[in-house]
C-alpha cells in the first residue's frame, strides 16, 4: 500500500472541498473495493475522505411515490428498512442479497454506484427503477448515470449524496450469483413502472444494460411466455473464467423470466 494522507469529513462541503483541494484524492465510503486495491497498489490516491462521519448521508426516507437512500446508507440497512419493504419489496430483497454479512454491513449503495462494478446489483435497481441519482452538484437520470465498464457520469469531485427510486407497480429481481462473491454472474430487474417496462441487466457485460426487446414484448403480455424466445446477442457480453459469452446470453432470458414471474 502507498502511503496517503487520511481525512475525516465533518458534512458534505467538507469533503468535496478536501478531495478537490489535494489533487489526487478520493472518498472513501465502505471501503469494499478500493481498500484492497490500494493493498494490491493498484491506485495510488495522495489522500483519501472518509465519508462515515457524515450524518446526514446516511438514512431512507418514503412516501406514496418511492424511496429515497443517502449514499452512505448501507446495504443491510436498505434490506432491513420497513419503509423500503413496503414500498419496493424488489429493492430491499436486491439489497439482501448483496455479497455476506460482512459486506451488507459495511458496503454502502453510494460506493456501490460510484464504483460501478460490471457484476454489481445496485445498478441493475437504478436503471430498471429509472432511478435519480443525486449528488453535490446536479441530478443525474439512472439512464445517463453508468457510462461504461467502472465508469460513471460523475465529474471528478462530485459527491453523491442521494439515490430517488420511483415506486413500481410490479418488480423483481433475479440474481444467478457467483457462489464465492455472491456478485452476478448475471442478474436482471424487471419493472412495470408508470412510464412502461424496464428490463435491466447486471454481471453479463462490461456495463448494466436494457434489453429493449423484452420490454416492448413484456409491455404487450406481461408473462415470462411472452419473452422465453428473445434471444440475446453474444457479442459484446463477458466472457471469463466463471461463464462464458454464449452462458451468459442464455442466463439473460432465464433470469428475465424468472424476474417476471417473481413480479
Amino acid at each position: 500500500m502507498y502511503d496517503f494522507t487520511y481525512h475525516r469529513a465533518s458534512d458534505v462541503a467538507d469533503a468535496v472541498s478536501k478531495v478537490r483541494d489535494t489533487g489526487e484524492g478520493q472518498f472513501l465510503a465502505g471501503g469494499h473495493t478500493l481498500i484492497p486495491t490500494l493493498k494490491l497498489r493498484l491506485a495510488k490516491p495522495s489522500d483519501l475522505v472518509d465519508l462515515q462521519g457524515i450524518a446526514n448521508l446516511q438514512g431512507i426516507s418514503a412516501s406514496d411515490d418511492g424511496v429515497t437512500v443517502k449514499a452512505m446508507t448501507t446495504h443491510a440497512t436498505v434490506a432491513e428498512s420497513k419503509d423500503v419493504q413496503d414500498t419496493i419489496p424488489a429493492l430491499a430483497s436486491l439489497a439482501s442479497g448483496i455479497g455476506d454479512p460482512h459486506v451488507r454491513a459495511r458496503g454502502t449503495i453510494g460506493g456501490s454506484i460510484a464504483n460501478n462494478d460490471p457484476a454489481a446489483d445496485y445498478p441493475a435497481a437504478v436503471v430498471g427503477l429509472g432511478a435519480t441519482v443525486k449528488t453535490d452538484q446536479r441530478d443525474i437520470a439512472g439512464d445517463d448515470f453508468f457510462t461504461g465498464m467502472f465508469e460513471t457520469a460523475l465529474s471528478d469531485g462530485e459527491l453523491i449524496t442521494e439515490v430517488s427510486f420511483p415506486k413500481a407497480n410490479k418488480a423483481a429481481y433475479y440474481k444467478f450469483k457467483n457462489p464465492a462473491s455472491r456478485f452476478a454472474i448475471v442478474g436482471v430487474f424487471v419493472a412495470q413502472t408508470g412510464g412502461g417496462v424496464r428490463v435491466t441487466v447486471t454481471g453479463a457485460a462490461p456495463c448494466v444494460f436494457r434489453v429493449s426487446e423484452m420490454e416492448e414484448a413484456l409491455a404487450s403480455s406481461f408473462s415470462s411466455d411472452a419473452i422465453k424466445d428473445i434471444k440475446i446477442p453474444e457479442d459484446g457480453l463477458n466472457s471469463d473464467i466463471h461463464a462464458q459469452a454464449d452462458y451468459r446470453a442464455h442466463l439473460v432470458n432465464v433470469c428475465a423470466r424468472r424476474a417476471v414471474d417473481a413480479c
